[in-house]
């Protein structure tokens, strides 16, 4: 039996187990199975070594320990590198390389509603938008290399100041403010931060004056899908905002992630998305 496993900790609120094991299903290999493991950092090297023995074949990393297994790998590719973040684990050549997939995953989330054209005279949609990032959790650094690389603005803000600081030392181009206060001007506000998972947290942050006509094409985005609405995202609702939650960059992190593994793409279709619901 070929295993892959999501590991962290906390760990059973994991979906990742139902979409893997439904493609799996889907695409008749029959011999694989996707388990979820909850894990202590003293386990990470263990985990290496069961890679490195095939005991496991392929592994998705989630909180806390993106950057915290690095030490442990032999490549990373570039997008791990510049995020120092890692979110897949794949043997190559007897080498257990570190994968970084969330970048991806959440560019072709918002390409939904920011989408190429051919015949724009704009070929990057994003390039020259502003960006505001609430949080510097582990994810965060994908989300700022993969708007950083469409030519964003991005300004982030968080509430331990330090955090904010380390990532502009990754990205120099960031801006940091502090926490409480915003830019003028946003496209698109992003909270990366974990406050909404429960129903009734709520970031405290003042975005009343966005119900104004010029800021209705705001997207307000929360990379939390479960609950699928954090009052974050309802009150830019009831804004008049665009809204979008983590749902589809889960969804894309994951495709990428499986095609690593098995040079397969898998399709996310009404089915699959469901499974999150």
């Amino acid at each position: 039996m070929r295993k892959y496993l999501v590991i962290g900790n906390p760990i059973g609120h994991s979906l990742s187990p139902q979409i893997h094991n439904h493609w799996m299903k889907k695409y008749r290999l029959v011999d694989s199975i996707y388990e979820k493991r909850k894990v202590e950092e003293k386990d990470l090297k263990k985990i290496i070594e069961e890679i490195r023995k095939e005991e496991i074949i392929g592994v998705n990393v989630t909180v806390p320990f993106k950057k915290l297994i690095i030490p442990f790998l032999d490549e990373l590719d570039f997008v791990a590198k510049e995020t120092q973040s890692v979110n897949t684990l794949f043997k190559i050549n007897n080498k257990i390389v570190g994968y970084n997939t969330d970048s991806a995953g959440f560019l072709a989330s918002i390409k939904e509603l920011y989408p190429y054209s051919k015949d724009s005279k704009i070929p990057r949609p994003l390039e020259g938008k502003h960006i505001f990032i609430l949080g510097a959790g582990g994810v965060t650094s994908s989300i700022i290399s993969a708007l950083k690389n469409e030519g964003a603005k991005i300004i982030l803000s968080n509430r331990t100041k330090e955090k904010a600081n380390e990532l502009q030392k990754l990205f120099p181009k960031l801006e940091v403010l502090d926490w409480g206060k915003r830019p003028l001007v946003c496209n698109i506000v992003i909270n990366t931060t974990s406050v909404g998972l429960n129903n009734d947290e709520e970031i405290r942050i003042d975005f009343s004056d966005y119900d104004k006509n010029f800021h209705k094409s705001t997207l307000f985005y929360d990379l939390i899908y479960n609950p699928k609405e954090t009052i974050f995202l309802k009150k830019a609702r009831l804004r008049g905002n665009k809204t979008m939650n983590g749902k589809m960059m889960f969804l894309n992190q994951a495709k990428y992630a499986f095609n690593i593994w098995t040079n397969i793409l898998p399709e996310i279709d009404d089915e699959v998305t469901k499974l999150l619901d």
